[in-house]
C-alpha cells in the first residue's frame, strides 16, 4: 500500500475551518476531502483523535481508544434530530482564528448534554439499537473509559491518582456504588463516543469513496491520567500503591542539556508478553478501525527506551532499557496480518532501531527541514533517500518552512538556496517540489507549508504547554488555484497512481 508513489496533506481535524470555534467532522471535513481530490492527493494525515486534557495535546489523551467530543459536528446533530436548529441560535460567533479551547468547550458542553437528553427522550428504536450495538462492539474499552470520565467529572477533573483509595484501586464495592451513583453520566460519555464514531466513520467512508486514505497517528505511550492506566495498571510500571515507578522521556542531547521528561508511565513489557500483547493488539485494532495507515510516534521505544525514576525533575538520571523488539511485531503480524505502519524514526536513531524497522519493512521518515545542516551531510538530504520512506517538509513538531528558514543560520540558508536553485520568494514551494520529486514512495506536506505560512501558524513547540494545537485554516485557504498547483506537481512527479481501498 505504501510502496507506490503517492502524496498527501497533514491537517488535524481541529485545524479545519468552521463556525463553531474548532474544526469538526461535518461539512468542513467533507470539504477538505473534496479539496484533496481536486489536488490529486491520496492521503490525509491527521494527529491522534483521542479526547484531550490539560494542554489540549492530542498526544496526552484520556484514552487510547476513544474519540475527541470536541470534534462532534453540531449541524450533523441537528440532522440526526438530537438538536433543533433553534438550539444553535445563541451559539456565539467564532471566527477562523486560533482555537480557544476553554471558550469553545464552555459553549459546546450544554449542547452536547442537550443532544444526549433528546436522544434519551425522543430517539427512535433504530437509533437506540445502533447505540446498544456500538456499546457492545466497543465493550473492550468503552465501559472503563466512560466510568473514568464520569468519575473525573464528579471529582472536579482531578487525576485518578488523587481519587479516594477505593476508586483509585477499583475495589469492587466502591466501583458498584459509583456506577450506580453516576449511571447517567456514564451513559452520557458512551453516547458521545457513539456520535463521534458515527460521524468519523462517515468521514472515512467519504474519503474511501474518493480513493483517499487516512494516515492516523498514535503515540507510543499513554497518558498517566488516562482510563488505560487506571483500568490496567498491571501492564505498566506502576507499584502496589498505584504510583508510577519509572516514566518516559529522552536523554540529554544537542537540543536539551537536561533531556525531555514526558512523565508517561512505561509499559511492563514482560507482563504484556505473558498475555500475548493483548492490550496492544486491541489498541492496534481500534486504530485500524479509525485509520488506514498508522504512524507510531517514538517508534524507537520498541527497540530501547529511556526510563526515568518517577519524581525526577529532569530526564538526566534515566537509563536505556531494552524494548520488546522483534517479538512484539511478530505477534502483531501473526494476529493482524499485514501491518500498515509508518515508523517515526526521528532523532538519534541507533542501528537496533533501524534493524527493527527494516525487519518488518516499515517506512521511516525524512524531514526536509533537517536536511540543510551546512556542517555535514545527513540522511535527510534527498540524494540519500531510499524509496521506502515518507518525506515531509516538516511535521507538527517543527516550525513551518517559512519560519524555519527565517531562523536558520546564514550558511544553512545559503545551502538551501544552492540546493533548490531557487530564490526565497516561494521557498515553501521549493521544499514541496523537493519532496514530491524525491524517490520516496510517499510525500506529505503540512497544510501550513502548502499555504506558505510563518511561525505563528506552527502547530506545536515541544517542551511548552501553552499556545499549541490552536492553528486553524480559513475557509478560503482551500482554493481551486491552490488545488490546481499541487495537482500539477503531483502529476509531474508521478504521484497519482490509484490506491486500492479495502473496505
Amino acid at each position: 500500500m505504501l510502496k507506490q508513489r503517492a502524496s498527501g496533506i497533514l491537517l488535524h481535524p481541529t485545524s479545519l475551518p468552521g463556525k463553531y470555534g474548532i474544526g469538526s467532522l461535518g461539512k468542513p471535513a467533507f470539504d477538505f476531502i473534496d479539496f484533496l481530490v481536486k489536488a490529486k492527493q491520496q492521503y490525509w494525515q491527521i494527529l491522534p483523535l483521542g479526547p484531550t486534557g490539560y494542554g489540549d495535546s492530542p498526544y496526552q489523551c484520556f484514552s487510547a481508544h476513544a474519540g475527541n467530543p470536541n470534534l462532534i459536528d453540531f449541524d450533523l446533530l441537528v440532522k440526526s434530530k438530537y438538536l433543533h436548529p433553534d438550539d444553535l441560535a445563541d451559539f456565539p460567533h467564532f471566527d477562523d482564528g486560533p482555537v480557544r479551547y476553554g471558550d469553545v468547550q464552555d459553549e459546546r458542553l450544554p449542547l452536547l448534554r442537550k443532544a444526549y437528553h433528546n436522544f434519551l427522550m425522543y430517539g427512535d428504536s433504530q437509533e437506540k439499537l445502533a447505540y446498544r450495538n456500538f456499546i457492545k462492539d466497543q465493550s473492550q474499552w468503552i465501559n472503563d473509559y466512560s466510568l473514568f470520565m464520569a468519575i473525573k467529572a464528579n471529582r472536579g477533573q482531578r487525576p485518578w491518582l488523587e481519587w479516594e483509595p477505593g476508586l483509585k484501586a477499583r475495589e469492587a464495592e466502591a466501583m458498584k456504588v459509583i456506577q450506580t451513583l453516576l449511571h447517567e453520566e456514564i451513559d452520557y460519555h458512551k453516547f458521545l463516543q457513539f456520535v463521534f464514531f458515527r460521524q468519523w466513520m462517515a468521514v472515512k467512508e467519504h474519503a474511501h469513496k474518493h480513493k483517499v486514505k487516512i494516515i492516523g497517528d498514535i503515540p507510543l505511550y499513554i497518558a498517566l491520567d488516562s482510563a488505560d492506566a487506571w483500568a490496567n495498571p498491571e501492564f505498566f510500571e506502576i507499584d502496589e500503591n498505584l504510583n508510577p515507578i519509572r516514566v518516559g522521556g529522552v536523554p540529554p542531547d544537542y537540543f536539551s542539556e537536561t533531556g525531555q521528561l514526558w512523565g508517561n508511565p512505561l509499559f511492563d513489557w514482560e507482563k504484556m508478553k505473558n498475555t500475548g500483547y493483548r492490550w496492544w493488539i486491541e489498541r492496534i485494532k481500534t486504530s485500524l478501525y479509525l485509520y488506514d495507515v498508522i504512524r507510531i510516534d517514538h517508534f524507537r521505544g520498541f527497540a530501547a527506551y529511556w526510563a526515568v525514576p518517577y519524581g525526577e525533575k529532569t530526564a538526566m538520571n534515566g537509563k536505556w532499557v531494552n524494548g520488546p523488539g522483534k517479538d512484539f511485531f511478530e505477534v502483531l503480524r501473526n494476529e493482524l496480518g499485514t501491518l500498515p505502519i509508518i515508523a517515526e524514526d526521528l532523532g538519534v536513531i541507533t542501528p537496533d532501531v533501524e534493524e527493527l524497522r527494516d525487519e518488518f519493512d516499515f517506512p521511516g521518515m525524512k524531514i526536509l527541514e533537517f536536511a540543510f545542516d551546512s556542517s555535514e551531510a545527513n540522511d535527510y538530504i534527498p540524494y540519500n533517500y531510499v524509496k521506502n520512506c515518507i518525506v515531509y517538509t516538516g511535521t507538527h513538531d517543527n516550525d513551518t518552512v517559512v519560519g524555519w528558514y527565517k531562523s536558520a543560520g546564514a550558511a544553512d540558508r545559503k545551502q538551501v538556496l544552492d540546493y533548490t536553485d531557487h530564490d526565497e520568494s516561494e521557498l515553501h514551494w521549493s521544499f514541496i517540489r523537493l519532496a514530491w520529486s524525491s524517490v520516496a514512495y510517499t510525500a506529505v506536506v503540512p497544510m501550513q507549508d502548502l499555504l506558505g505560512l510563518d511561525t505563528d501558524a506552527r502547530m506545536n513547540l515541544p517542551g511548552t504547554t501553552s499556545n499549541n494545537w490552536v492553528w486553524r485554516a480559513k475557509t478560503n485557504d482551500f482554493s481551486a488555484e491552490l488545488a490546481e498547483k499541487i495537482a500539477h506537481l503531483t502529476v509531474l512527479f508521478g504521484r497519482t497512481r490509484t490506491i486500492r481501498i479495502k473496505n
